[in-house]
């Protein structure tokens, strides 16, 4: 035979294995002597543990253990129980030759020979660091999904199931509607709807939208355990595995009802601006046109009179008489009703009564904040010892919304709108000024609605009151806003001032006389204001009902962060704050701000914490502030707030 004919040799089945081996890179295949020692190496155990044959060859396989697990004997206990149990197999950390560690996957057999005689074991180790990293990555975004749902207390947030069945429960919406999470787990959604929208199979259309495009969302009345309705914004979102089956809904529910309220006292507020303008512009008309028909009226009542005169020395009245009588009586209800229509063109006299403009201005700043746009930065910085007027707070409210729109028309892309208050004196070479030159010396209280928007040049500025003119192309504006404005503050016995630069924006003061309280007068009139701080819902609520039941006007805020917006807005003469907040700052934190930016305000402290704990875990002197323990009681705020004060 030749060599191309013969058959190729066989490899004895030992070489066969040692080859196999030696080809794989991806496990740690080597063996251990019945001590533990290693006694071969392949190359993929090189390239995981860093050690080259001839290193570890002789050498302990328990090297390759951490401090830790030697500590605990794991490497000994690893080959008993492989010994014992035909098998070990575990995940743990184990160290490379530079000490840095990876996450091995360990197999250990025995080998026995044909006689059953132990010859050593088998160890097999793959590195599954980064699956053991991409496991740990999920479960850390479960878990921080987890705790972000289970964090949110502004949004109802759970799932459904695909029929629609409650499958698990955030603390909002717990808050929002009312039921806690072992109540509603595993009832329909459609619980939440009002019965009418449940008649017209709202939840079912619902569902069906989401699951065929993949998302609802609207707006309705959603209904609470307690039976009370509230304006919900819905989202709806179908949820589907890798095989496009679908899995069930997220839900997402947001309590709209602060925002409907305010929207709809918008509307009336600018329906109620539209008929004052509407009703100023028909009473200038009457007024004027009653004030004519009046004279004319006169000179014929007068001519009538020297007629009946002349009549009565002559010697044949006849018809005459009864023509003029006609005449008289006619121009009597002619009369009568050129009155009427000049008690119209003056209209109602005004409901005018001694106001704080700073509570007026506050309790109306919802409605002025949505008279503007997201675009608009709103700021109220208000003088905190700003006089009283005496003012018709409606019409005021009603003068101040024209101004803040006024305000948002000239900033169409956006910019600053300010609304301020401050006490103003004005004296005799003041008076004489041609600004403030219509009022007399005296104490005043401005108020000033400022923009940034386009501005107006003098010619405009020097026409603004008059009735009728608008620099607003046909159909955005009658002209009459700004004339209504100054009729009012004219006939409350003020004035109202323009300044302005085209392209520098415009700022438009009002000036009322001031009521000036005597010394310590204005104290005992004033109804403190109390800013509750809490994140427990439940607890404020307390709080907020012991601070009334004392007398206090009450504000709350649910964060360190909603506290500074409302002590940026209004006056708060005490802070009562949680020491421990969950979310961004604390209450320790919160009352360091307001004693730098707001020195005049008392602060409280309340935790369940005792004050020497809170001491040594914040590191500072808590004695500058007043505290009290949780759970506390009206006694404990009475007392608390008499040491404060």
């Amino acid at each position: 035979m030749n060599d191309q004919t013969q058959p190729k040799k066989a490899f004895p089945e030992e070489r066969r294995y040692q080859y196999l081996i030696s080809g794989i890179s991806d496990y740690a295949i080597y063996m251990l002597d019945p001590a533990g020692h290693v006694s071969s190496w392949n190359p993929g155990a090189y390239r995981f543990k860093g050690y080259v044959a001839q290193e570890i060859l002789g050498q302990h396989f328990s090297r390759f253990y951490t401090p830790e697990d030697r500590a605990t004997d794991l490497p000994a206990r690893a080959l008993h129980t492989a010994l014992t149990q035909g098998k070990y197999e575990a995940e743990g950390w184990r160290v490379r030759k530079d000490g840095t560690r990876f996450w091995a996957h360990v197999v250990i057999d025995p080998i026995h020979d044909e006689s059953g005689e132990l010859l050593g074991f088998a160890k097999v180790t793959r590195d599954v660091t980064e699956r053991k990293k991409a496991e740990e990555a999920l479960r850390e975004s479960e878990q921080r999904f987890r705790l972000l749902v289970h964090g949110v207390t502004d949004y109802a947030i759970y799932m459904l199931s695909p029929e629609g069945t409650v499958t698990n429960w955030n603390p909002g919406a717990e808050r929002i509607k009312g039921y806690a999470q072992d109540e509603i787990v595993g009832s329909h959604f459609s619980r939440f709807y009002t019965d009418e929208d449940k008649t017209a199979g709202v939840p079912v259309r619902a569902l069906s939208t989401a699951a065929g495009t993949g998302r609802f969302e609207a707006e309705g009345w959603r209904v609470r355990k307690d039976g009370s309705r509230f304006w919900a914004h819905v989202v709806i979102d179908a949820i589907r595995d890798e095989a496009g089956e679908l899995v069930g809904f997220a839900k997402i529910t947001r309590d709209l009802t602060e925002k409907k309220k305010a929207d709809e006292a918008l509307e009336a507020a600018s329906a109620a601006l539209f008929q004052a303008q509407k009703m100023e512009s028909i009473g200038q008309l009457t007024g004027g046109v009653a004030h004519d028909f009046n004279n004319l009226l006169s000179v014929l009542s007068s001519g009538l009179e020297v007629l009946s005169m002349q009549r009565k020395e002559s010697d044949s009245p006849g018809n005459d008489v009864r023509t003029i009588d006609s005449m008289r009586r006619a121009i009597d209800r002619g009369a009568r009703l050129t009155q009427q229509l000049l008690a119209f063109a003056r209209q109602q006299p005004l409901q005018a009564e001694t106001r704080n403009l700073n509570r007026v201005i506050t309790g109306f700043e919802t409605v002025l904040r949505r008279a503007g746009n997201p675009s608009i930065e709103f700021i109220v910085d208000l003088d905190r010892k700003a006089h009283s007027a005496v003012i018709d707070s409606a019409r005021f409210e009603s003068a101040l919304l024209n101004l803040v729109v006024n305000a948002r028309d000239a900033m169409p892309e956006g910019g600053r709108l300010v609304i301020s208050t401050a006490n103003v004196k004005i004296e005799e070479r003041m008076s004489g000024s041609p600004a403030l030159a219509a009022l007399p010396a005296g104490e005043y209280v401005r108020v000033t609605v400022a923009d940034t928007g386009t501005g107006m040049p003098p010619e405009v500025v020097a026409r603004a009151f008059e009735p009728f003119f608008t620099t607003k192309e046909v159909g955005k504006g009658t002209g009459l806003g700004l004339s209504q404005v100054y009729g009012f503050i004219k006939q409350s016995d003020g004035d109202v001032v323009i300044e302005s630069k085209a392209g520098e924006g415009t700022s438009i003061s009002i000036y009322l006389p001031a009521v000036v309280e005597a010394a310590g007068e204005g104290e005992a009139e004033h109804t403190e204001r109390v800013l509750i701080v809490e994140d427990e819902p439940d607890l404020m609520d307390v709080a907020a009902s012991l601070f009334t039941s004392m007398g206090y006007d009450v504000v709350t805020a649910a964060s360190g962060r909603e506290a500074i917006d409302v002590l940026e807005h209004h006056d708060v003469d005490i802070l009562f704050t949680d020491v421990v907040m969950p979310h961004g700052m604390n209450g320790i934190e919160l009352a360091s701000y307001t004693r730098e930016h707001y020195p005049d305000t008392k602060i409280m402290l309340a935790s369940g914490y005792p004050l020497p704990a809170l001491k040594q875990r914040h590191g500072r002197d808590l004695s500058e502030f007043a505290f009290v323990n949780k759970p506390y009681r009206l006694s404990d705020l009475a007392r608390t707030l008499r040491g404060a004060m």
